[in-house]
């Protein structure tokens, strides 16, 4: 079963259920991967669906500083909740220290030196490497902390 009709089953699933925030969210995340089909006139597959829906994720946790700083504690417990269902369709997200070993082999593989000047050859060698299963912040603190 493709993303997108796992998408349309949990939304069908959720009407049943009565379940609001995951009906809600899953509604959305449908619109947004039916939005950029239809705006770069081509089919997403399950690797452009989870791009769609990382995207999703990253615009949410942006928001959660905001409502913070704002002292919207409502709206704060909304978007957790619309966090956590929608990472229930992204892969398993890999660990800092997954994360710093995929660093070091692909310094390794690609002998890159271990300087600061050198940081954007590796950001450009991993992050492919983990795309979608590491947020890019995530992978630049580590590549930050192993170049000198």
């Amino acid at each position: 079963m493709s993303l997108k009709e796992r998408l349309s089953a949990d939304f069908k699933e959720a009407l049943k259920t009565k379940d609001g925030i995951k009906k809600n969210v899953v509604n959305m995340a449908r619109a947004a991967i039916k939005q950029y089909e239809v705006d770069h006139r081509e089919e997403l597959d399950d690797e452009g669906v989870i791009e769609v829906l990382t995207k999703q994720v990253k615009m949410r946790k942006d928001a959660l500083a905001d409502f913070e700083k704002a002292g919207r504690t409502d709206l704060l417990d909304v978007y957790k909740a619309e966090i956590e269902v929608l990472q229930a369709y992204l892969p398993a997200q890999l660990t800092e220290d997954e994360v710093r070993a995929i660093v070091e082999k692909a310094i390794e593989d690609n002998g890159i030196e271990k300087e600061k000047k050198n940081m954007g050859r590796v950001m450009k060698a991993v992050m492919p490497l983990v795309k979608g299963k590491a947020d890019g912040s995530i992978v630049k603190n580590v590549v930050d902390s192993i170049m000198k």
